[in-house]
C-alpha cells in the first residue's frame, strides 16, 4: 500500500475516475437529450379508447406512468396511468388527457384515424367524412375524399406559399419603399423644404407605390379566397368540424402506414423543423429563424472579438512593459470572465443601446425619432455584449500561445534585419494562430448557448423579418432576431402547451449541440492544419 502511494498510482486512478464520471455525465446528458427529442417526430400509433364511463377518446400514446399509492396496503399491485394526446383543441379545450389503465375497456387502432396537421388550433384527430370542392362543386365521402384530400393538398400548399411571397415580399417591399419615402420627406421638412422639385418626386413615387399597394392588396384577396375546398371531419363523442383545404399543413394516417413511408415522413417533418417558421406559439413548425439567427449573431461575435482579443494580448505580451500595472490588467481581464453574463447584457443597454445607439440615431436617423432605429435592442448589440462577454477568454488563450513562442524565434528574425511589426506579423501571428483559434472557439461555444444577456439586447420570441434579407440594405444590423438558447427557454418554460411543447424543446438542444459541434469543428480543422505549418516556428 506504502509502494501504491508513493509512486502516485492513487493519484492516477483519482485523475481517471475524474475524467470517467465527467465523460459519463456528460454522455448521460446527450443521451438523454437524444432520446426525449429523436422520437418526436416518429408518427405514433392512433388508438381509439373505450373507457368505463361509456366515453371513448381517440389520441396518441406519449407518456405511461405510475400512480401512487400511498395508503394502499403492502402487496397491492401497481397502477398506471397513460398520457394520451387526443389533439381537437378547440374542441375539447385541451390537447392531452391522462386516463388510469384500468379505467379503459378495450383499444382498437383502426386505419382510418387521421391526424391532421392544421395551421392552428394544433393537430385534429379523427376521420375524414367528406370534401367538398368550392361552392355548388361536388362532395365526395369516405376513402374517396381521402384519396382527393391526399392528391389537392399539393396545390394548396403552392397557394400558401404564394400568398406567402405576396405578403412578405411583394408587399413588404412596398412598405418598406413607402417608409424610406415618410423619412426622406420628413427629413427634407426638418431642412425647411417642404416644396420643390425633390418633394414632387417623392410624392409622385409614393402615389406609384400606393396604388401598386392597393393591387397587391386585391391579389392577396384573391389569392385567400382560394379553392373554397372544405373537409368534413369528425372527432370522438360525436364531434363534428369543418377544415379549409388552405389551413391544412399535412394529414396522414400512422395506422396505414408501413416502415419506410413512416422513414420518409420522419425525414419531412426533420426538414420542416430545420427550414420552417414557427407556428403555433413556437411549439409547432420549424426554427430556422432561430438557426439563421443563432449561427449570425455567433459569426459577427466572432470578427469582432477576434481582433479585440489578439491586439489586447499582444500589446500585454510583446510591447508594454512588465511590471505592476500590466499584472492588474491581467488580473482585471481574468476577473471579467468570472463576471456574470447578466452583467454584460446591462452593461449593452446602457452603453451600446441607449449611449452608442442612441447616438447614431439622433445623428443620422433624427427624422425617423422617437421611433428608434439603433436605440433599441438588435443583434449588433447583442453580439458585441457578446464579444466583451467572451475577449477575456481569448486573451488567456493568445496570451498563452505567446509564452510558448520561443524567444529566439523573434531575435533571429530581427537579427536577420526584420523590424519588430514584420517580425510580429510574419513570425510570431503566425506561430500563435493555433492559440487564437483555441480562444475563439471557446468563445463561440460560450456565446452559442447564453441566453440572459441576449434577453435584454435584442432578442425576441418571434422576429417576423430576418436580419438578412433581399431588401436594401440587405443587411440590417439594427433588426431583433431569434436564439436557440432563447427559443429554449421560451418553449420550454413560456410556452401556454406545456406537454405540446417539451419534445419540442429536446429538439432545439440537439440543433443546438449540433451548431456548436459543427462550428467548433471547422475551427479545431483550420486550427490543426496550422499547426502542421507552422510547427517548426512554434518549436
Amino acid at each position: 500500500m506504502k509502494t501504491f502511494w508513493k509512486n502516485g498510482d492513487a493519484f492516477v486512478w483519482l485523475t481517471g475516475g475524474a475524467l470517467a464520471m465527467a465523460l459519463l455525465m456528460v454522455t448521460g446528458l446527450v443521451l438523454l437529450i437524444l432520446v426525449n427529442g429523436l422520437g418526436f417526430f416518429w408518427p405514433r400509433t392512433m388508438y381509439a379508447f373505450t373507457l368505463k364511463d361509456g366515453r371513448t377518446v381517440v389520441g396518441q400514446i406519449t407518456m405511461r406512468e405510475t400512480v401512487p399509492q400511498p395508503d394502499a396496503a403492502e402487496g397491492t399491485p401497481e397502477r398506471h396511468r397513460i398520457q394520451i394526446r387526443q389533439g381537437n383543441r378547440d374542441l375539447y379545450g385541451m390537447d392531452f388527457l391522462w386516463v388510469d389503465e384500468d379505467a379503459i375497456v378495450s383499444r382498437a387502432a383502426p386505419v382510418e384515424l387521421a391526424v391532421i396537421e392544421r395551421r392552428e388550433w394544433g393537430n385534429f384527430h379523427g376521420r375524414v367524412e367528406a370534401l367538398r370542392e368550392g361552392a355548388g362543386g361536388r362532395r365526395v365521402e369516405g376513402e374517396e375524399a381521402w384519396l382527393t384530400l391526399q392528391a389537392a393538398l399539393p396545390a394548396a400548399h403552392a397557394l400558401n406559399a404564394q400568398i406567402l411571397d405576396v405578403e412578405r415580399n411583394q408587399i413588404g417591399a412596398i412598405n418598406a419603399a413607402q417608409e424610406r419615402i415618410r423619412l426622406q420627406v420628413k427629413k427634407l421638412a426638418r431642412q425647411g423644404v417642404t416644396t420643390g422639385a425633390a418633394v414632387e418626386r417623392l410624392e409622385s413615387e409614393l402615389t406609384e407605390l400606393q396604388a401598386d399597394y392597393g393591387l397587391k392588396r386585391k391579389l392577396l384577396a384573391t389569392l385567400r379566397e382560394g379553392s373554397g375546398t372544405v373537409i368534413e371531419l369528425s372527432a370522438a363523442g360525436d364531434r363534428r368540424a369543418e377544415l379549409a383545404l388552405g389551413d391544412v399543413v399535412r394529414a396522414y394516417r400512422p395506422n396505414a402506414m408501413g416502415a419506410g413511408a413512416k422513414a420518409r415522413f420522419y425525414a419531412s417533418k426533420l426538414w420542416e423543423f430545420v427550414a420552417d417558421d414557427p407556428r403555433e406559439s413556437n411549439t409547432e413548425g420549424g426554427v430556422f429563424p432561430a438557426i439563421f439567427g443563432t449561427v449570425m449573431m455567433v459569426l459577427i461575435m466572432s470578427v469582432i472579438v477576434t481582433p479585440l482579443g489578439v491586439v489586447a494580448a499582444f500589446y500585454l505580451r510583446e510591447y508594454a512593459k512588465q511590471g505592476p500595472m500590466v499584472s492588474a490588467v491581467r488580473i482585471a481581464v481574468n476577473n471579467l470572465a468570472g463576471v456574470p453574463s447578466i452583467v454584460f447584457g446591462v452593461f449593452g443597454v446602457g452603453f451600446f443601446i441607449y449611449v452608442v445607439g442612441g447616438a447614431i440615431d439622433r445623428t443620422f436617423f433624427a427624422e425617423a425619432l422617437p421611433t428608434p432605429t439603433f436605440g433599441t435592442g438588435g443583434i449588433l448589440w447583442a453580439s458585441l455584449t457578446l464579444a466583451l462577454l467572451t475577449v477575456p477568454v481569448v486573451i488567456v488563450a493568445t496570451e498563452e500561445g505567446l509564452a510558448a513562442i520561443p524567444q529566439g524565434a523573434r531575435e533571429a528574425s530581427l537579427a536577420l534585419g526584420a523590424t519588430k511589426f514584420e517580425t510580429t506579423w510574419r513570425v510570431v501571428l503566425p506561430a500563435v494562430m493555433p492559440s487564437i483559434l483555441t480562444g475563439l472557439i471557446l468563445a463561440m461555444a460560450r456565446a452559442a448557448g447564453e441566453v440572459a444577456p441576449l434577453m435584454i439586447t435584442g432578442v425576441v420570441k418571434l422576429a417576423p423579418t430576418l436580419p438578412l434579407d433581399g431588401q436594401w440594405p440587405f443587411v440590417h444590423l439594427e433588426r431583433k432576431f431569434m436564439h436557440l438558447g432563447f427559443h429554449i427557454y421560451d418553449v420550454g418554460f413560456q410556452s401556454p402547451n406545456v406537454d405540446a411543447a417539451r419534445p419540442m424543446v429536446f429538439m432545439t438542444a440537439i440543433l443546438l449541440l449540433l451548431i456548436v459541434l459543427f462550428l467548433n469543428l471547422a475551427a479545431i480543422l483550420i486550427r490543426g492544419k496550422l499547426r502542421k505549418k507552422y510547427a517548426v516556428t512554434a518549436l
